[in-house]
This record gives structure tokens, C-alpha cells and sequence, in this order.
């Protein structure tokens, strides 16, 4: 099992945007069992290659049970009126807020064969997916919280033991 350290707000990895894969190797490999190994425990609904320290496009997901990757993920559809759900990140351990997110998502991308992979959600699937493409833009959901609640986030991550 490969379950890496995540990488917690303030380190510069996780405002990088990702550079696309262009060929599937053994590193890419690696970091996909790396990924889904790390995603794997109850209470982790996604993990982004950039909270464990990597810049290329590439996230894992652990949904009702069942652990999945994409590779290279595009959002290729955001449907429905934008909803305020409850959310966290690993990366920014213990804070939850509320985050304006799409109730449907469809991100494309390719497994490790090479294939293409759509996955369509809703929920907290389409949550997720979008969390993590956000992620792999360099964007953390911090930044989608208004002025006054991000203040309040900023205030509660000062505080915190961890930062």
C-alpha cells in the first residue's frame, strides 16, 4: 500500500495548475496506485495529485465504497442550478463550509490503458468531481467561499494546530 502525506494549505503545490499526461509510464502508474491507496479510507470522497506533492492531471475518487481514477479530467458539463453544499478538503483539514457547486457534473478524461472514461454525477459525485478538477487548476475551494466567509476560513486556518 503507497498512502502518501497530503499536503495541507500554504504549500505552493496545491495553487499549481497541472500539467496534462502525455504518456502513461511507470511513474504515471505508480502515482495512480498512490492516488487511489491514499484516497481509500472512510471520510475521503476525492483526492487530487496535487495534495500529494505531484503537478500532473490526475485525481482519484472513493464513492459509495468504490475507489476510481481519471486522467487528465475535463469538466465537459455542469447542468442544473448551482446549490450551496457542505464542504471539506484534505488539504485543508477540519473546516467545512458551504460551496456553490452544480447538482450534475460529467468530467472526461483516459484510464491507463490509454482509453477514454466518462463518469456523469450527481450529488456528491458531481461534488467531487468538480472539487478535484478545481484542484488540479490550482484552485482550492477556499477561493469559491465569499469575501466575508473566506475571512472566517482564514481566521479558523490561522488558529489551527496544524497550519
Amino acid at each position: 500500500m503507497a498512502v502518501r502525506e497530503i499536503r495541507v494549505f500554504g504549500d505552493p503545490v496545491l495553487r499549481t495548475v497541472c500539467d496534462p499526461i502525455l504518456a502513461i509510464d511507470e511513474g504515471v502508474e505508480a502515482l495512480v496506485t498512490d492516488l487511489c491507496d491514499t484516497v481509500a479510507f472512510d471520510g475521503r470522497a476525492g483526492l487530487a495529485a496535487t495534495q500529494i506533492g505531484h503537478t500532473l492531471r490526475a485525481f482519484s475518487l472513493h464513492i459509495d465504497g468504490v475507489v476510481s481514477y481519471l486522467l487528465n479530467p475535463e469538466l465537459i458539463e455542469l447542468s442544473g442550478d448551482p446549490v450551496l453544499m457542505g464542504e471539506g478538503c484534505l488539504s485543508v483539514p477540519d473546516l467545512w463550509f458551504e460551496v456553490s457547486r452544480y447538482p450534475k457534473a460529467t468530467a472526461q478524461g483516459i484510464d491507463l490503458s490509454g482509453n477514454e472514461v466518462v463518469i456523469t454525477g450527481e450529488g456528491l459525485l458531481a461534488q467531487a468531481l468538480q472539487h478535484e478538477c478545481d484542484h488540479l487548476d490550482g484552485t482550492l475551494y477556499l477561493n469559491r467561499l465569499d469575501r466575508d466567509t473566506r475571512g472566517i476560513a482564514m481566521r479558523q486556518i490561522r488558529a489551527s494546530a496544524w497550519f
